[in-house]
Parts: C-alpha cells; sequence; structure tokens
C-alpha cells in the first residue's frame, strides 16, 4: 500500500511544489492550510507521516506539536524558513523527528521522510481513553466520569495526557516534572505529588484507594490499563 503524507503549509506554492515531489516519488498526499485543519486531519485521515510548517497562521507549529504530541505519536518533520539552533531544539524536544530548513532540496526532504518512516514502528492510536466510566478526548481535551465533564486544570491535563500516552507503562518522576514543567524542574518532586492529589480527587473512584493512576515508590507513576 502506498505511504500517505499530509502537508500542514499555508502558502498554497509551497504546498504545491510539495504535492509535485511526493506524488513523483510515489507517495499520497494530502494538504492541510493551518494548523487546526491539520490536528483534524490527521485524526481522520490518519496519514503516515506529516509535514509540518513551524510559520501558520493560527496556531504556531510548536502548538501544533505540543497538541499532537498529546495522542498521537505519527512521525512529524518540521519545515520551516528560520534556521535557529534554539527552535530546532526545542521542536523536537515537543517530539518531532526531524528538522528541514526552506529552501530544501527534493532530495534532501525524501531522504529524511524516508528516514523518519523508518524510524516508527506501526501502530494503533485511539484518541479517546475510556476505563472504568473514565473518558478522555485527546482531541477535544474533555475529560468525563460516568458522563459528566470535568474540569482540570492545564497541569492537571498535561499530567494526565501523558500518563494515558504512556499508558501501562512506569514514567519516572524526573520524565514526568521535564515534560510537564520543562528542564530543570526534574527536583521539584513536591509539585508533582501536590497536583497529583488534585487529580486524583478528580479522576478516581476512590482517591484514597487508587485504582488508575497508580504510584510506583521511589520511582514514579503508572496509569494501570484493565486487564
Amino acid at each position: 500500500m502506498k505511504t500517505t503524507v499530509l502537508i500542514v503549509d499555508d502558502e498554497i506554492q509551497i504546498r504545491r511544489l510539495l504535492r509535485v515531489v511526493l506524488e513523483g516519488a510515489g507517495y499520497i498526499v494530502k494538504e492541510a492550510e493551518n494548523g487546526l485543519l491539520g490536528i483534524q486531519a490527521i485524526a481522520s485521515l490518519r496519514p503516515e507521516i506529516v509535514l509540518l510548517d513551524m510559520g501558520l497562521p493560527d496556531l504556531t507549529g510548536m502548538e501544533v506539536l505540543h497538541r499532537l504530541r498529546e495522542w498521537s505519536q505519527i512521525p512529524v518533520v518540521v519545515l520551516t524558513v528560520q534556521d535557529n539552533e534554539a527552535d530546532k531544539i526545542r521542536a523536537l524536544d515537543l517530539g518531532a523527528d526531524d528538522y528541514v530548513t526552506k529552501p530544501f532540496a527534493s532530495g534532501e526532504l525524501l531522504a529524511r521522510i524516508r528516514a523518519a518512516l523508518r524510524r516508527t514502528q506501526p501502530q494503533e492510536e485511539k484518541a479517546v481513553f475510556s476505563q472504568g466510566g473514565l473518558e478522555v478526548d485527546l482531541i477535544a481535551r474533555t475529560v468525563k466520569r460516568d458522563a459528566k465533564e470535568i474540569a482540570l486544570t492545564p497541569t492537571e491535563w498535561s499530567i494526565l495526557a501523558l500518563l494515558i500516552r504512556h499508558a501501562g507503562r512506569i514514567i519516572t518522576h524526573h520524565q514526568i516534572l521535564r515534560e510537564v514543567w520543562g528542564p530543570g524542574a526534574e527536583k521539584h518532586r513536591d509539585y508533582l505529588r501536590v497536583y497529583l492529589t488534585h487529580l486524583r480527587k478528580k479522576v478516581e473512584l476512590n482517591p484514597a484507594r487508587p485504582e488508575l493512576i497508580i504510584n510506583e515508590p521511589g520511582v514514579g507513576y503508572r496509569l494501570k490499563l484493565k486487564e
């Protein structure tokens, strides 16, 4: 089967150029002209890889990456006119698989697409997590317990989305602190304990005896999957 590439770029000339290059290499090409349409297209079309422009008219490319990585590990190659090392590092830290600066050679871009696809193992991704009366829509960013919507703070949401992305696996304190609060926050475990207490009160049936967010003493936390 042919591989589908989604181009998220507001410049029609760039999309036309990329379509010619990609279709000439045997790819199926889909397009989105802004960040929100791009996120929706990823959810509905399920392409194998995304080419994401950083300079979009609604959301920044960084914002699209941040939202996307809350529910999908699809390969993303970032396209930008800014050859800035700090931006490259930030994009990669947010989950980009590669970074290509405009203008770029067609051969180089195709090589980077092939490399990103090779690094990615095929996997089934779900945008809605549902278990034990809890339902979390990672695209709409809504949380419900027994069909009643729960309001989470941005930090609580970031923690919960991170746990869901790695459901069934232990995430260390350092990993959570670094991803939610940023580099340099790894020593502040008190932040994490406070927010986990509040989060459990909202999503667990019995916060005193949690059955969803499990503490792994001295290591971190794990979102327990039903057996």
